[in-house]
């Protein structure tokens, strides 16, 4: 090269080593912080996937939070419903033995009292205390609000209900078959008994869902006077009996398909008559053909069997016993007690509308519908214990209807029953919910997690490894074009020996 004004070889040599020293650089912040993508240069495509990934990880974080937070909640509601539970058995004791009521002095009466009533006050502190960083668990706070109630609707359990936001979900139940008693017509021809003799008898024996009883009757008795033999009875055999006209109808006390009644007759006496099943679309008809046997041909039992209620709820085909209807689905489980006009007519029932409330937890990464669970922790409080149809809890209070000095023991512990029914019910579905929503939850985050983490460790994390070679290679390059430059410098001075120097 003859020419000085312009160093070509100096230019080529100044590039070359400034390439090798940013990328000298570049390792060596690849290197101090760990990370291969350290602003949107170094990898823009790696940049967004990461920074989508970086989302998801922390929404997943906050979703196992927010279970964990879940698994608390739950587990403070149970313990209190715990106390309840242990509460309630020794009232169930307090009951049967103030039961004995030839065996107890008036004195441990009114303790067995005092103690109940003690017991009750427990109940409704434990209902109205129980609470998670100030919210109320066991006092109805997360109970579901509903409205319009139907008139058809006696009685209801809303388990659990997924809601949009500021958006209400009807619940429409549709009745496709009706509820019946075990039902059956006993027909003496007549409005009593005519036996073949003064002495003869007419005996049979009359079976329930609950038990059953033999009953002996003369000639001349009526067919109320029978009925209402068979209705002393109704608690044991969980049969009644009405006379109507000249036929006298049986049915069992209660609806359902495990309800029945069983007539065995055991001794005609010379009457004539027969027994007939009722209708099956109605159970205060007979039964049109081929439900007629006379007395004469009777050799076997003859049994009727009851019906539960066939429902839709919602588009759900609903399971039942006897006039409840029951669903259990992602967005909404519930149970339903239909009054008996509701559950005997074919009809469509707008029951009530859902419009908030329950227990609500957002247990995944996104913010939608199918990551939303909830549950219903109704009122505990000894008001609330027990049914519309037994009384409540509170009735056993000192002077009230079921007090263990003058009370009815026997309804008192139907009611210790349904309350302990109620509460080992509710403490099973949190049990449930945790065991079988939160748990599992929790458990396939953390896989989520783990992945979503990886992923991304793959695309920002540096491979040590590889940036260690890069940076032995970067440096001896670097090195090399500084060495280069330094003779592409130096080149020009051969210029001067052309000038005789």
């Amino acid at each position: 090269m003859s020419r000085i004004n312009t160093n070509v070889t100096s230019i080529l040599a100044q590039r070359v080593l400034n390439q090798q020293q940013m990328s000298l650089q570049s390792t060596m912040e690849k290197l101090s912080t760990g990370l291969q993508i350290n602003s949107a240069a170094d990898n823009p495509a790696g940049l967004i996937a990461s920074q989508s990934l970086q989302s998801e990880e922390t929404s997943i974080n906050a979703a196992i939070g927010n279970a964990q937070r879940a698994d608390q909640v739950s587990n403070i509601a149970e313990g209190g419903l715990q106390e309840i539970s242990s509460m309630l058995l020794n009232l169930q004791n307090l009951v049967s033995q103030s039961a004995n009521t030839s065996g107890l002095s008036a004195d441990e009466k009114n303790a067995n009292q005092l103690q109940v009533d003690s017991i009750l006050q427990s109940i409704d502190r434990i209902a109205s205390t129980t609470s998670f960083q100030g919210a109320k668990l066991l006092n109805g706070t997360f109970d579901f609000n509903v409205t319009s109630q139907s008139s058809l609707v006696s009685d209801f359990q809303i388990n659990a209900a997924k809601l949009a936001y500021n958006t209400p979900r009807a619940v429409q139940v549709v009745v496709t078959a009706s509820a019946q008693h075990g039902s059956m017509f006993l027909s003496l021809g007549g409005t009593g008994l005519d036996l073949a003799s003064a002495g003869a008898r007419f005996q049979f024996e009359l079976g329930g869902a609950a038990g059953s009883q033999a009953f002996t009757f003369a000639s001349g008795t009526s067919l109320a006077s029978i009925a209402s033999a068979v209705n002393t009875f109704r608690g044991v055999t969980g049969v009644s009996g009405v006379a109507s006209g000249n036929y006298l109808h049986f049915d069992s006390t209660t609806f359902g398909s495990s309800q029945f009644v069983s007539f065995k007759l055991d001794n005609a006496g010379g009457q004539t008559g027969g027994l007939h099943l009722a209708s099956g679309t109605n159970e205060n008809a007979l039964k049109a053909t081929g439900g007629t046997t006379a007395f004469a041909s009777m050799t076997n039992p003859i049994r009727a069997t009851g019906q539960d209620v066939g429902a839709i709820i919602n588009g759900i085909a609903a399971t039942s016993d006897g006039t409840t209807a029951n669903i259990n689905t992602d967005f909404l489980d519930l149970s339903l007690n239909l009054t008996n006009s509701g559950a005997q007519t074919l009809q469509t029932i707008n029951a009530f509308s859902i419009t908030g409330g329950g227990a609500q937890f957002n247990l995944g990464p996104q913010v939608d519908m199918l990551n939303k669970v909830s549950i219903g922790i109704g009122n505990v409080a000894t008001r609330n214990l027990g049914s519309n149809s037994l009384g409540y809890l509170s009735s056993l209070a000192s002077g009230q209807s079921n007090n263990m000095v003058s009370g009815d023991m026997s309804t008192a512990q139907d009611i210790v029953n349904a309350a302990i029914s109620q509460v080992s019910n509710l403490r099973g579905r949190i049990g449930a919910f945790q065991s079988n929503v939160i748990q599992p939850t929790i458990n396939s985050l953390g896989v989520n997690l783990e992945n979503t983490t990886a992923a991304n460790s793959a695309i920002t994390d540096t491979d040590f490894a590889s940036a260690t070679s890069d940076l032995t290679r970067s440096q001896i390059l670097v090195q090399a074009a500084t060495q280069v430059l330094s003779i592409a410098n130096s080149q020009p001075q051969s210029v001067l020996k052309l000038l005789g120097g």
